[in-house]
């Protein structure tokens, strides 16, 4: 399954793209870009679908349809991203899958309260569409999301 999606991805890294672009950052982005569609996609059935755009009453705790869409979508799009990640883009560091599993849950969690933060702002206070809010959101997330990934999570040491 790895070598079929890479093909596949590394069948669109034209030549037009090596000129300008690593096939590292294009790997990244190109699965990044699959898991934010999927994200998305998941988010938005998850709000209109599942929770019916309705508040749910856990216990002495409401969750408003647009975060409880975020809690069930974000899990979800993280195991699929990372999986992509380690496996197609960043596939050479020495690190352990275990070390980086915990480094990518802790950017994971950065971005969860980012989004969480994010929506509650323009849902609750500027009142904008939810599903609008979460692709507004998620823009931000992924630049700091590709620095922490190449630097942090799948770390690798310098060739010389």
């Amino acid at each position: 399954m790895k070598g079929w999606i890479t093909r596949c991805i590394d069948w669109f890294y034209l030549p037009i793209f090596r000129r300008w672009i690593p096939k590292e950052l294009f790997r990244y982005g190109f699965c990044g870009a699959a898991n934010l569609c999927f994200d998305i996609l998941l988010y938005a059935g998850c709000y209109h679908f599942l929770f019916h755009r309705t508040n749910w009453q856990l216990g002495c705790v409401v969750i408003s349809p647009h975060i409880a869409a975020l809690l069930i979508s974000s899990p979800i799009a993280t195991l699929t991203g990372f999986w992509l990640q380690k496996n197609i883009t960043f596939k050479a560091s020495p690190l352990r899958s275990s070390t980086q599993l915990f480094r990518y849950v802790m950017v994971y969690l950065a971005n969860l309260t980012i989004n969480y933060l994010g929506i509650k702002l323009l849902v609750d206070v500027l009142q904008v569409y939810p599903t609008v809010s979460k692709a507004l959101v998620t823009v931000i997330t992924v630049g700091f999301s590709f620095l922490m990934q190449k630097y942090f999570t799948f770390w690798r040491p310098r060739q010389s």
